[in-house]
């Protein structure tokens, strides 16, 4: 058998690894560097000799070779940001007899001026890239998916598992739940879903615009279609959320006026703007949302019959907190989580008085209550475990409670940012410059707060 004398073997070395275009590294299983071509020396401007012995992490800018060597696993077409370039970089593990003994890294370019182009193509992209999402997320985006919905319960992942059946398709769905229940976050995920999501998700909460300007909010408006107008029209919620889906939320408090276009444009995908002569076609998927029950208003004439069938093709039922208990203790986790890395305080759990209380009480308010309490507590705690002490004086086991079926939603946020407040104040001995510290909230917001409830 042929065996090639060292010379040739030291020069096809020097010839295939010195000379290459590329860069090579080679560390061993300490991550120590013994290897590294002159190209790469050239590049990152270090001597052979220095080099050579030291670990790679102290030569090589970002570099993952002594992961690489540490568990195995090879990287291929990697990303790399060296010396203020975007490098493309692939790290092979050596292992012989079982045994990882080192770790092979190239970094790939054929010259530097075929590099920077490159590179600039990359950067160029990662901007690109950039732009387009910012502008996504500021054009009325999807913010929230499945994996926002925090649970385990049977109910939920029920209602998981149906989202991710109707998503792909273009039914009309209306998700029923009480207040507080999270019906957006719900209404953002079949967005996220469907074939949709890289067009616009545009929400219009039907009860917080008024009456008359409703429609036009919908459709939008033609040039001098009323005083005040703007020049040249304004284009409305249908047509911002073109190819894409609008989120009617509340949409049993919509104008009986206001219905029946809504309805013409669900059956003859047509809209006219207010003022306008014309129709235009569009093209929506409509999610609807609402906690009144739309089946009275038919009956009462405050809710049309026809657009109830026609919003109605699926429907989703969000059960309330108090019907999924099981999901209780890891939606609190989740939102203690969030918060105290928010204001930035260390948390770490809840005593179990504090989750017992949770378990037993009805939650009129729902997850958004359940929120609103975790966010006072936080703020109002000195420890590092939330303690019963800490909690609003609706949720301590003396206090004089409303009974729940009398509390609307608003009575319980408000109940309970009074009580957050006054805990604030009587921590501070009346302190209001120190108690806004402890609330987070401007100056202004606390004296208004303060003279609403008589504090």
């Amino acid at each position: 058998m042929y065996k090639m004398p060292k010379s040739y073997q030291d020069e096809m070395f020097a010839i295939l690894f010195e000379n290459a275009y590329h860069c090579l590294v080679i560390v061993d299983s300490q991550g120590l560097i013994t290897y590294l071509n002159q190209t790469y020396c050239d590049f990152l401007e270090v001597k052979k000799n220095v080099a050579i012995g030291m670990h790679v992490t102290d030569v090589i800018e970002n570099t993952r070779m002594h992961i690489v060597v540490q568990n195995g696993k090879e990287e291929i077409a990697d990303l790399q940001y060296i010396r203020g370039n975007h490098m493309i970089a692939n790290r092979i593990p050596v292992c012989v007899d079982g045994e990882i003994v080192a770790a092979v890294g190239t970094v790939l370019f054929r010259d530097t001026k075929e590099w920077k182009m490159m590179n600039s193509h990359i950067k160029d992209l990662l901007l690109e890239l950039e732009e387009y999402r910012n502008r996504f997320e500021n054009n009325h985006g999807a913010t929230y998916s499945l994996h926002d919905i925090v649970g385990s319960s049977k109910k939920l992942e029920n209602i998981k598992e149906k989202i991710k059946r109707i998503a792909p398709s273009e039914v009309s769905v209306l998700i029923r739940g009480e207040s507080g229940t999270g019906k957006e976050l719900f209404a953002h995920s079949i967005h996220q879903l469907s074939e949709r999501n890289n067009k616009p998700f545009v929400k219009v909460n039907c009860a917080a615009i008024p009456e008359n300007l409703l429609e036009s909010e919908l459709f939008g408006y033609a040039e001098g279609a009323f005083t005040g107008a703007k020049k040249g029209g304004k284009i409305g919620k249908f047509q911002l959320a073109e190819g894409g889906t609008l989120f009617l939320d509340e949409i049993g408090d919509m104008p009986i006026g206001a219905q029946a276009k809504i309805l013409r444009a669900l059956q003859e995908g047509e809209i006219e703007a207010v003022g306008s002569i014309e129709s235009k076609k569009v093209d929506v998927r409509v999610i609807a949302a609402t906690n009144q029950p739309l089946e009275r208003l038919i009956q009462e004439n405050k809710f049309r019959e026809d657009l109830f069938y026609r919003i109605n093709v699926v429907q989703i039922h969000i059960p309330p907190l108090r019907k999924r208990r099981e999901d209780l203790r890891i939606i609190s986790k989740y939102f203690l989580h969030q918060i105290t890395k928010r204001v930035g305080k260390r948390i770490i759990d809840f005593e179990d008085e504090v989750m017992n209380m949770f378990m037993t009480y009805r939650w009129p308010g729902n997850i958004r209550e359940l929120e609103n309490v975790i966010e006072s507590a936080v703020h109002l705690t000195n420890s590092e475990m939330i303690t019963l002490d800490d909690l609003p004086d609706h949720l301590q086991p003396t206090a004089d409670k409303l009974h729940d079926h009398q509390r609307t939603l608003k009575e319980v946020l408000e109940h309970t940012e009074k009580e957050m407040i006054k805990q604030a104040l009587n921590k501070v001995n009346g302190n209001r410059n120190e108690a806004m510290k402890l609330l987070d909230i401007g100056k202004s917001s606390l004296y208004e707060k303060i003279n609403k409830y008589s504090l």
